[in-house]
């Protein structure tokens, strides 16, 4: 699944995303969501030739997925340059009950603006079908804040996370895709 992202109807949307902020309080609540320092600061080179860094990365301590893949999600912020990248970066931890409780959430790298200021977020996700869910409800909330024509994501079913940074080869397929990462560090 790649591509532009075919939103759900808002009043589908809606129930989810408020569904999603509950099951992420209740994960808070029971200290089942957590933010480990692993991976930021890894920098990574993506096909389309940008560069960009993780920033903060959530884990939810849930078993195993049963049905892995990797979900790439990007998007441009409206308005926003200069040192508003900071603040978005700061700001950015609230979004967190707009995933952290959908179902199928594992676990996600939050990568800052590259050098075309696109953030991406690189999700593990348990079952191809509940990460195209989910990327469908968040179109709505990102569509405030961003340009609609940016929202866009990629799912690699099959693999975790963690391995298209590993080993980038294992993917297959053209090279120069924008959610591709070629390389790590």
């Amino acid at each position: 699944m790649d591509g532009q992202v075919e939103h759900l109807r808002l009043t589908t949307a809606l129930p989810r995303l408020a569904a999603c902020a509950g099951r992420t309080g209740a994960g808070l609540f029971r200290s089942r969501i957590r933010m480990p320092r692993d991976h930021v600061g890894m920098r990574v080179r993506f096909g389309d030739g940008s560069t960009s860094w993780v920033y903060r990365e959530t884990v939810l301590d849930r078993p195993e997925p049963l049905d892995p893949c990797a979900l790439i999600v990007q998007f441009r912020l409206r308005l926003v340059s200069g040192g508003g990248h900071r603040l978005f970066r700061d700001e950015s931890l609230l979004n967190t009950p707009l995933f952290a409780g959908f179902p199928g959430f594992v676990s996600k790298l939050w990568f800052a603006a590259d050098e075309f200021g696109v953030y991406r977020g690189c999700y593990d996700w348990d079952g191809p079908d509940q990460a195209d869910a989910y990327v469908r409800a968040l179109w709505w909330p990102l569509a405030l804040v961003s340009d609609t024509g940016s929202i866009r994501y990629h799912v690699v079913p099959g693999l975790r996370r963690d391995d298209l940074f590993a080993d980038p080869t294992r993917i297959g397929g053209p090279v120069d895709q924008w959610w591709r990462p070629l390389e790590s560090w």
